[in-house]
């Protein structure tokens, strides 16, 4: 009799050991009670701004001047020596006003440039001078030099014409033969002062840097703008 109990308890213990090894088996060998911790979602990752691909902010100022039904051919890209460099340029030929001593100019300055004298210069002329703007004068654009300051220039520091980045009005020619010019006429008053104000203000919002006479003495004679720098600057 005791022989027998002891048999059953062991059949007993051998069936749920069975029992047991099979349930184990069960959702691929992982014991039943453990669950696997759910993943955790990673954290969105913003995008980086990309530069924008060499030659592509060229491409988008020629689709401009071409919109605008400006007149222009493409310059090949030079290095002058001494820092002073040719890149991504184009010389104006025709965007409804002659220009005089017109190189090669950025094109992003060559836009600029060509939208103020359309938007700015003309209508302004109009308005303030009862007459049209049919020539303007400037001292050029591309030079390979240094920044002029009150005492000459300033070694080391190239300005911005090294780099065909800048241009210096110096007069404006109108229909009625009258001449505008920098020298002569910026602190007059009237019809002149508003004229020569008002198209200094649009260029404010249009190029980074302008320089007037009232930005020192090597201005005197003429308005310089830019395209260059991070910020703007208007004097």
């Amino acid at each position: 009799m005791l022989s027998r109990c002891r048999g059953s308890r062991i059949l007993g213990v051998v069936a749920l050991i069975a029992l047991t090894g099979l349930a184990g088996c069960v959702g691929g060998g992982q014991p039943p009670s453990r669950t696997r911790a759910a993943a955790k979602p990673r954290p969105a990752t913003q995008a980086r701004p990309q530069a924008m691909p060499d030659g592509a902010a060229f491409r988008q100022c020629v689709g401009r001047l071409n919109a605008a039904q400006v007149r222009f051919e493409t310059l090949p890209n030079q290095q002058r020596g001494g820092g002073c460099a040719i890149i991504d340029a184009v010389k104006l030929l025709d965007f409804g006003t002659p220009t005089a001593n017109l190189g090669a100019m950025t094109c992003d300055l060559a836009s600029h440039f060509a939208a103020w004298t359309r938007y700015a210069v003309r209508p302004a002329a109009r308005l303030y001078l009862g007459s049209e703007v049919v020539r303007v004068e400037t001292f050029g654009t591309y030079a390979c030099r240094d920044v002029r300051g009150s005492g000459g220039t300033i070694a080391g520091k190239l300005s911005e014409h090294g780099r065909a980045n800048a241009i210096d009005i110096s007069a404006f020619v109108l229909a009625d033969g009258r001449r505008i010019s920098i020298l002569s006429n910026w602190r007059d008053d009237g019809p002149t002062a508003q004229f020569l104000q008002a198209i200094h203000a649009s260029a404010c919002k249009r190029f980074r840097t302008v320089l007037s006479p009232d930005y020192n003495s090597a201005h005197r004679d003429h308005l310089h703008f830019d395209m260059g720098g991070k910020g703007r600057y208007c004097r």
